[in-house]
């Protein structure tokens, strides 16, 4: 059996791996990601956090699980949000492959799940990119997206200016350059790319502000209380999920859903679609695309074959 830290799993999913593989994982017609599992939980101060289990296999090949745990609070210790780990079986036989960590591959396969996304959906000569958000999941939004098109702009902004400048000293060390973002509506306003990596439950990206031809990227929320869209995104924009199942159950989607501001018929189409060419993505250049990502087992799936391979 074999055994990954983040740090190893880090190194063994470059960009352009990582997303040809959620492609191709994305289109499988032996691939399989049943429903996940998710409950509720109690940390030590009474605060509600979240415990997830996602399986998902490729018949006959893979099977694995990603346990995952969401704590809101831990930002005040210093400590990622979000936690977990994945477990990776032989399809064929039911033996145990490997275990590891799997903190930098859900930060990792969740922006890359969006750039795959944003390949189809940003307009190909985008030049403003903002990322909203100071987790763990924000150096690679930043990163991931500047693989799939080409900045002249990179803004992070935060509630913690201090939280944003560590998410640009971190992409610097990558080489991207970047600035931390002082006014989040007068950037939304300019941007022609905005990725939102939060766990937001009050919307702070106001529709009115959005530019023709923007896309709205919106990573963080995955309950229904959890929200960083208000319905003036959702009602300006055509709007994409990486599945529905999931997508559904996210504020983003859900409440306007269920205040009628939008009908189930408007999620024009999935990442599959995107990917396998059902759907073209964006179809003129002053339309505003919404991607919402709730995240799938077959991304995970994706991202561990490709690790652990």
């Amino acid at each position: 059996m074999r055994s990954l830290d983040d740090a190893q799993v880090a190194a063994a999913l470059p960009w352009g791996a990582l997303l040809e593989s959620i492609e191709k994982m994305m289109v499988s017609p032996s691939a399989v990601a049943p429903a996940r599992t998710a409950h509720t939980v109690s940390d030590a101060n009474g605060n509600d956090a979240f415990f997830l289990m996602k399986p998902g296999w490729i018949v006959g090949k893979v099977i694995a699980v990603k346990c995952v745990t969401v704590f809101p609070d831990n930002g005040s210790i210093d400590l990622p949000m979000i936690q977990a780990g994945m477990l990776l079986f032989d399809g064929s036989n039911g033996s145990l492959i490997g275990a590891g960590e799997a903190g930098e591959l859900t930060a990792r396969r969740t922006a890359a799940a969006s750039a795959v996304a944003a390949k189809r959906l940003a307009r190909p000569d985008a030049r403003r990119l903002l990322v909203v958000g100071t987790g763990a999941v924000a150096p690679n939004a930043v990163l991931v997206h500047s693989h799939v098109r080409d900045f002249d702009s990179v803004e992070v902004w935060g509630r913690d200016a201090a939280k944003a400048a560590a998410v640009v000293d971190a992409v610097a060390g990558e080489g991207i350059t970047a600035s931390v973002c002082e006014d989040l509506d007068t950037a939304v306003a300019a941007a022609d790319v905005i990725s939102c990596v939060t766990g937001a439950t009050t919307p702070f990206i106001k529709g009115a502000l959005l530019k023709p031809g923007a896309h709205l990227d919106l990573i963080g929320g995955f309950n229904l209380e959890m929200r960083e869209s208000d319905d003036e995104c959702v009602r300006r924009s055509t709007i994409f999920v990486d599945t529905r199942e999931d997508a559904l159950l996210a504020g983003d989607l859900a409440q306007p859903l269920a205040d009628g501001v939008i009908v189930a018929d408007d999620l024009v189409a999935d990442l599959a679609d995107l990917v396998s060419g059902r759907h073209p993505g964006r179809t003129r250049d002053d339309e505003i695309t919404f991607f919402k990502s709730a995240g799938t087992a077959l991304e995970d799936l994706a991202a561990a074959q490709l690790a652990f391979a």
